[in-house]
């Protein structure tokens, strides 16, 4: 396929990567003017999507998403398939939708290593036939693709396993915190926990404590696999959409709170998230 990429920044440009050592023939524009292998750079994004069968976006937030599509979609193809693998908000990734139907909303789980890989988890929101259309793309820069419904459907299923993401690694970092201060080795609390009924993922696939469990961002001084601001912006997105259809998530907006004041008034930017846990351990009760 010819493939117009737009967003080349930590994810995007080895998901394109990806795809081009595939045998696809990619294009690529990002503002920073990165440089991809086997990727050719355009000068704009119109020019990245000009002739394309396949456009694909990863772009930071909703609002970029919108300007993007606003100037790529009178560039684009008649038949063409849109895919944003961005994370936005239900509302962005809803009027992308109106304004060209064959489109598809595929946020992303698995971080820089999982694009790296090629084992990212695509959750997809749109029409059958485009979905039919960007799953094969999507078997190449990862490992599963779930067609979740209509448009933003992806994005909803997205920030609801990201408020669940957020909120277990804090009660993951505050269990740590609390078997430090009682004096249970943390070794002994992982083979535990890991294998009874506190199982979760932040435990056991991406344990915030550094030497327990498998390689994780706390065995390298808490350096980013998925920073801290990132999971902030997907928990604000969240209770975005929480209050506009009424839900009831107290946990899910205390897990933003507790972001929002560890990556703007502490020293959480630039820190994977799970580095809630040298945070924790410096705090008291109350």
């Amino acid at each position: 396929m010819k493939i117009g990429f737009i967003g080349l920044g930590n994810m995007g440009a080895h998901m394109a990567r990806n795809l081009a050592a595939a045998g696809h023939e990619v294009t690529g524009f990002d503002v920073a003017d990165v440089a991809v292998e086997g990727v050719a750079q355009a000068a704009s994004a119109s020019e990245a999507v000009a002739g394309a069968e396949v456009v694909i976006t990863m772009l930071p937030n909703g609002e970029i998403l919108r300007a993007v599509a606003a100037e790529v979609i009178p560039a684009m193809a008649e038949n063409a398939c849109f895919i944003d693998c961005s994370t936005v908000d239900v509302e962005s990734a809803r009027a992308v939708a109106a304004d060209w139907p064959l489109s598809v909303d595929a946020p992303v789980s698995g971080g820089i290593g999982g694009a790296d890989a090629g084992t990212l988890t695509f959750m997809a929101g749109g029409p059958k036939e485009a979905f039919a259309i960007a799953e094969p793309l999507f078997d190449i820069m990862g490992q599963k693709a779930v067609h979740c419904g209509d448009s933003g459907a992806g994005q909803a299923a997205k920030i609801c396993n990201n408020m669940i993401l957020g909120a277990t690694m804090i009660v993951t970092c505050e269990a740590f915190a609390l078997a430090d201060k009682l004096g249970l080795d943390r070794q002994k609390m992982f083979d535990v926990v890991s294998t009874s009924s506190g199982y979760s993922w932040t435990m056991n696939a991406y344990c915030p404590a550094p030497g327990i469990g498998p390689q994780s961002p706390a065995d390298n001084g808490y350096k980013p696999g998925f920073a801290a601001e990132l999971m902030l912006k997907d928990l604000r997105l969240s209770q975005q959409a929480a209050e506009a259809v009424d839900a009831a998530t107290p946990l899910g907006e205390h897990a933003m709170q507790e972001y929002t004041k560890f990556v703007e008034d502490e020293d959480g930017r630039g820190k994977d998230f799970s580095a809630m846990l040298p945070r924790l351990e410096a705090m008291k009760r109350g």
